[in-house]
């Protein structure tokens, strides 16, 4: 059985921006480490009501929360900011440049960003990157009473903030789609560095974050702006519905995707007219306090968006004790001690939790094209993605030419540490992930399961890299056969008709994302609606419906609360409020007309109003 390849150091593939026609290739040393250490934070600690970092096996992910800046809109310190980061960018681009290479930042950079953490500075935590286990940064830690402070500062400047109009509060967020693609390559580094994924991976949350925060830079006005809402008697009863912001958003973001899932949560927070406080993982907070430092510049308020950066167990309780909404993409674990944790005080949340994502390729499919799809459905930032495919259901019909195809490509996958295009999957994380997966793997090829491709740690390309992983004869008896395994691991299986494979992909507690493959998208759509899951993609493993921001996107049953994306993704951080005014006629008999009279009226008119199609 073949092994994935490594790419030699420095190799760029000129050919490979056909994986998004946005991606350049950069000439940049690879490096293959051989560095045995991992590199866990010792800050960051067991899950918590604020703590994203579930158990392993469901995918664990730590928490964020959000970041600040004053209220006072295009004011002179604004402006003042502004000039400031000008030459600010400068310094960034000088330090991609030279401070990127050999697997590390600029010092410069770092100092400036890790500025942005509320801290006291008393105690701090070294990020290492994934790639070789090396030092990348060091970084202060936030304490309770930082996390309190945070709150009695955020309070302030959202009411001005709030007191802005919708259209002046979205004007950072215009500027930020030019001056994310004008300083691409710094913030791709800064996300493979604290990652250890491929850039194409790093190259994703790019595209999520400028296109979303677009998205709702350009509809947050008519959103929020009020709504005439029919009354209870027409003409004579006029209403409105109002929105109004929720105050202080805490946010608590993983360590999978960080700056996307942070900065494209806060943004409509912060449009909604909310302050937030951010919690990111340790590992992964740089790219987040990145996004902050460059929303300043770009005339974001300092205090609406503060960041907090420590371990659960210190923040995590101040964290989500003040909040007055709490937004949290993590573990089901994690997203139930959130529940619990606000239940007393009737706090709204939203949850994005795990998933056991299944794709199904129908008797009619593409072969190749579904078994290319599924290279990127299943092992996109090393199967570190909540959307990721796990279990792949193919009709017994095209089972024996797909599944050799499918593992063909795999062996052939490009493994390596460059911060250029040419590798096709990165590292894992977290050396805890690494330790998860390994432990699937082995307990399922001990169990009976059968390795396909894959199926070992790959030191030699760097400390936590795992091979993508394909499993045939994985049955109930074997932990990742249900559990989140949240790692380059896929289990295959053959099924004969649709009513079973619908039974078999809704056979689990998550309901997060499906995947179909069919040359007959009418049937295709058939099936997904059968399919437990908040999004199913047609001919696609993930991407047509996450990338979609006019529609919603989370999970049902144990996949979490609510919904990122579409209307609804800004409207949770609002309160409705209903203003009815009563007119002419009041809600009782009028004169000397009796309630029999009255009550005669009101119920011939239900009549009319139907048969006008009034009501």
């Amino acid at each position: 059985m073949a092994s994935p390849t490594v790419p030699a150091e420095g190799a760029a593939d000129p050919a490979e921006g056909a994986a998004n026609s946005t991606e350049g290739v950069k000439d940049s040393a690879g490096g293959a480490a051989s560095k045995a250490e991992g590199a866990t934070n010792p800050a960051e600690g067991a899950a918590n009501p604020a703590g994203a970092e579930a158990s392993p096996a469901e995918g664990a992910k730590d928490s964020a929360g959000g970041a600040a800046g004053s209220a006072e809109g295009e004011s002179a310190e604004s402006k003042a900011d502004t000039a400031e980061a000008e030459a600010s960018t400068a310094e960034s681009a000088s330090s991609t440049a030279g401070g990127a290479a050999e697997h590390g930042l600029s010092q410069a950079l770092v100092d400036r960003l890790v500025s942005h953490v509320v801290s006291g500075g008393a105690e701090t935590a070294t990020i290492n990157t994934p790639f070789t286990g090396e030092p990348l940064a060091t970084v202060p830690l936030s304490s309770a009473e930082d996390v309190r402070g945070a709150y009695d500062r955020a309070r302030e400047a959202q009411r001005a903030w709030a007191a802005l109009s919708a259209a002046e509060r979205v004007k950072p967020f215009l500027r930020l789609a030019d001056a994310l693609v004008d300083r691409r390559e710094e913030i791709l580094d800064v996300i493979q560095l604290e990652t250890g994924k491929a850039r194409r991976h790093a190259m994703e949350e790019f595209l999520d974050v400028a296109l979303c925060s677009l998205y709702y830079a350009r509809r947050a006005p008519r959103l929020l702006k009020p709504r005439r809402r029919q009354g209870m008697m027409p003409g004579l009863t006029r209403v409105q519905e109002l929105r109004h912001p929720k105050g202080v958003v805490a946010l608590i973001a993983p360590w999978n995707y960080p700056f996307a899932l942070g900065a494209s949560d806060i943004a409509p927070a912060l449009m909604a007219g909310n302050a937030v406080i951010h919690k990111p993982d340790t590992q992964t907070c740089l790219s987040s306090l990145w996004v902050l430092d460059l929303l300043v510049s770009l005339g974001l308020p300092r205090d609406v968006w503060q960041i907090v950066v420590g371990d659960p167990a210190e923040i995590g309780d101040p964290l989500v004790e003040n909040a007055d909404y709490v937004s949290f993409t993590g573990s089901t674990r994690g997203g139930k001690a959130i529940a619990e944790k606000v239940a007393p005080r009737l706090v709204a949340y939203s949850l994005e939790l795990g998933g056991k994502n299944p794709m199904i390729v129908m008797p009619d499919a593409d072969v190749e094209r579904a078994a290319r799809g599924a290279v990127r459905a299943c092992f996109t930032n090393a199967g570190q993605l909540c959307i990721s495919i796990e279990r792949m259901y193919v009709h017994e019909d095209v089972y024996d030419r797909f599944v050799p195809r499918f593992v063909e490509l795999v062996e052939g996958m490009r493994l390596g540490t460059g911060l250029d295009f040419d590798a096709e999957m990165g590292s894992l994380t977290h050396e805890r992930q690494l330790r998860a997966v390994s432990a699937h793997v082995e307990q399922a090829v001990k169990e009976g399961a059968t390795v396909l491709a894959g199926g070992k740690a790959r030191p030699d390309v760097g400390p936590l890299f795992y091979e993508p992983t394909i499993l045939a004869d994985v049955n109930g008896d074997m932990d990742l056969c249900a559990n989140e395994t949240f790692g380059p691991v896929v289990a295959v299986y053959r099924y004969r008709d649709e009513d079973e494979v619908v039974a078999r992909a809704n056979d689990t507690s998550y309901g997060l994302n499906a995947s179909v493959w069919t040359k007959n998208a009418a049937r295709g759509r058939r099936l997904a609606a059968r399919i437990q899951a908040g999004t199913v993609n047609i001919n696609d493993g993930y991407g047509a419906a996450y990338a979609s921001y006019d529609s919603p996107m989370g999970g049902m049953k144990q996949s979490g609360v609510g919904r990122r994306h579409g209307s609804e993704g800004l409207l949770k951080f609002t309160e409705v409020q209903t203003v009815a005014s009563q007119h002419i006629m009041d809600l009782e008999p009028p004169g000397a007309i009796g309630y029999d009279k009255f009550a005669d009226y009101m119920a011939s008119g239900i009549k009319l109003m139907k048969k006008l199609r009034i009501k």
